[in-house]
C-alpha cells in the first residue's frame, strides 16, 4: 500500500525542465529501525549531507508497517522538506531517501525518486544511483509485454525488473539477485519492501555505497560515509561490488553470489570531484586521494611560483598536496559564496558565466603581483575556469599556471555522470597549448592517466573511460539522455 503526503502532493508541479548539459549523479540513503521512530528527520539529515550529489530534486519514502508514504519534489532538500511536510510523513521503521541529478530522463516531478511501485505481492520503494547500459533494450522488452511506464528514467526499468522477478521468487532479496543477472551497467540501490530494507551494488562497483549502525541498533545505508556521520551512525563497511545486503527483524544478512564476477571499476571521478572530502569510500579517504593528486601534479608539472591556490571545494585538497610536494606556499586566494550552486550544472552558458562571478571572488591581497599555481579538478567546456582566471587577472595575478587534478575529458560516460556527448568536451577540439590560450593561463598541465589510477596509493581498478581508458562494459546502443521522452509524448501525457 502506498500514498503521497497530502501537503507534498498538492504542491507537486512541473517546475524547471530546461535543457541541461553535464551533471553529476545521485545520492541514496536508507535506514531501518527496530522501533517505530521519526526516521523522516534522520533521512532529511542524511540527504542534506548528500546534497552535493544531487541538487535538482529530493524525495523520502517512509514505511510504517507496510504502508508507504512519500514526499517528493524538485528543489533542494531544504526546499522540498519543510517542517510541515516532514511532520506529515509521520513515523515508521524503514525510510528511503534520494537526491537527484537527471542523467537519464527530464528534470521534472514525474522523475523524482524514490520510485514507488505497487504489485501483487506488496509495495516497493526504490532509490538508484548510476546508469544502466541496457535500459533501452529492457524497457522496450517490458513495454512489448504490456508494462506501463510513468517516468522517463532507467531507474523505473530497474524497479520493473525487480518486480517481475519478485512475482517468481520467494523473497525480495532473491528477486534483486535475479534482476542483477539482467541489469547491466552502474547501479547502487536502496530498496524498501513492506518489511525489509535492502542495499545492492552492481558487480563492477561503479558507484559507492556503505553501511553504518547507530547506537540504538538502527542500520543505515548511504552513498557516502559523510551521511552516516550526519545521523550519528558508525561506519561498518562498504557494500561490496555485486553484494546484496538485507536488513529485517532478524538483523543484517548478506548475499555475495555476484561478488567477484566482474573486475572492480569504481568511478575514479568520485575521488576527484563527486564525493565530499570527509568521506571514505572503499577503504580510502577522499581527502588524501585528492592530496595525492596534487602531489602527482607537482611531480609531473613543476613550475616556479609564489603561491598555490585551489578552486573551492574539490580543488583545495589537491592544492594542499601540490604545495607540500613542491615547497611552494599554500594560500587561500579564492573565496566561495556558500549559497550558490555549482556552475557545472547551470542550464545555459550565460547562466554558467554569471554564476561563476556570484560563486567565487579572488582575495586581492593574496594574488596581487604573485605568480599563482591554480589547482582545479577538471576542465569540461572551459567556461568556468576561463571566468575564474579573468577574475584572478583583474585582481592583479602576475602569472597563472593552471594544474588540473584529472586527465582531459575526451569520452562520454555511460555509468551515471551526464557526459553523453563528446562534442561538448573542449579537449576533443583543442590541444593542451590551445586550451591554455583559450582559458588565458601561462601554462596548463593535466594529471596523467597513469597517476590518476594510483590516487589511493594502489591500483584499485578504477573506471577511467571518460579520460580515454577502456570501457569495462559494452557501450549502449542508444545513449541519448532523453531516449525515453518520446514514448511519453506519444502516449499523450502532458
Amino acid at each position: 500500500m502506498q500514498r503521497s503526503c497530502a501537503v507534498c502532493a498538492s504542491t507537486m508541479t512541473e517546475r524547471g525542465g530546461a535543457e541541461r548539459h553535464i551533471h553529476e549523479e545521485c545520492g541514496v540513503f536508507g535506514i531501518y529501525s527496530r522501533h517505530i521512530d521519526d526516521l523522516a528527520s534522520l533521512t532529511y539529515y542524511g540527504l542534506h549531507a548528500l546534497q552535493h550529489r544531487g541538487q535538482e530534486s529530493a524525495g523520502i519514502v517512509l514505511n510504517n508497517d507496510g504502508v508507504l508514504v512519500s514526499c517528493r519534489d524538485v528543489g533542494l532538500v531544504s526546499e522540498v522538506f519543510t517542517h510541515e511536510r516532514l511532520h506529515a510523513l509521520g513515523h515508521g521503521n524503514i525510510a528511503v531517501g534520494h537526491v537527484r541529478y537527471a542523467t537519464t530522463g527530464a528534470h521534472n516531478v514525474r522523475n523524482v525518486q524514490p520510485l514507488l511501485i505497487n504489485h501483487h505481492k506488496g509495495s516497493m520503494a526504490l532509490a538508484h544511483n548510476g546508469n544502466l547500459t541496457n535500459s533501452f533494450e529492457l524497457r522496450s522488452e517490458l513495454e512489448q509485454q504490456g508494462s506501463i511506464f510513468h517516468t522517463s528514467t532507467d531507474s523505473e526499468v530497474i524497479a520493473y525488473m525487480i518486480v517481475r522477478e519478485r512475482l517468481r521468487c520467494g523473497s525480495i532479496e532473491e528477486a534483486v539477485l535475479a534482476a542483477m543477472d539482467i541489469l547491466h551497467g552502474a547501479y547502487s540501490l536502496v530498496i524498501s519492501s513492506p518489511t525489509k530494507l535492502i542495499a545492492a551494488r552492481d558487480p563492477y562497483g561503479f558507484r559507492p555505497l556503505c553501511i553504518g549502525e547507530r547506537s540504538d541498533g538502527s542500520v543505515v545505508f548511504a552513498s557516502e560515509s559523510c551521511a552516516l556521520d550526519a545521523v550519528g551512525a558508525t561506519f561498518l563497511r562498504d557494500v561490496e561490488p555485486g553484494e546484496v545486503v538485507t536488513v529485517d527483524a532478524d538483523g543484517i544478512h548478506s548475499e555475495r553470489s555476484h561478488c567477484g564476477t566482474k573486475p572492480r571499476h569504481m568511478c575514479v571521478f568520485e575521488y576527484i570531484y563527486f564525493a565530499r572530502t570527509d568521506s571514505v569510500m572503499d577503504g580510502s579517504s577522499v581527502c588524501l586521494a585528492r592530496q595525492q593528486a596534487g602531489a602527482f601534479l607537482a611531480q609531473e608539472h613543476p613550475v616556479e611560483a609564489d603561491a598555490v591556490i585551489g578552486v573551492p571545494d574539490s580543488g583545495l585538497d589537491a592544492a594542499v598536496g601540490y604545495a607540500k610536494a613542491s615547497g611552494i606556499p599554500y594560500a587561500i586566494g579564492l573565496t566561495k559564496n556558500k549559497y550558490v550552486g555549482r556552475t557545472f550544472i547551470a542550464p545555459t552558458q550565460a547562466a554558467r558565466e554569471t554564476g561563476v562571478s556570484l560563486k567565487l571572488n579572488p582575495i586581492k591581497s593574496v594574488v596581487n603581483g604573485k605568480r599563482i599555481v591554480l589547482i582545479d579538478d577538471s576542465i569540461v567546456r572551459g567556461t568556468t575556469c576561463r571566468r575564474t582566471i579573468e577574475m584572478l587577472r583583474r585582481a592583479g595575478a602576475k602569472e597563472i599556471h593552471m594544474r588540473v587534478s584529472a586527465p582531459p575529458f575526451i569520452a562520454p560516460c555511460y555509468y551515471g555522470t551526464d557526459i553523453d556527448n563528446a562534442d561538448a568536451l573542449i579537449a576533443n577540439h583543442h590541444t593542451i597549448p590551445e586550451i591554455a590560450k583559450i582559458i588565458g593561463v601561462d601554462s596548463l598541465g593535466y594529471l596523467s592517466l597513469e597517476h590518476v589510477r594510483l590516487l589511493t596509493g594502489r591500483d584499485d581498478g578504477f573506471c577511467t573511460a571518460c579520460f580515454g581508458g577502456a570501457y569495462p562494459t559494452e557501450i549502449p546502443k542508444n545513449t541519448s539522455k532523453s531516449r525515453f521522452e518520446k514514448r511519453i509524448h506519444e502516449a499523450g501525457e502532458p
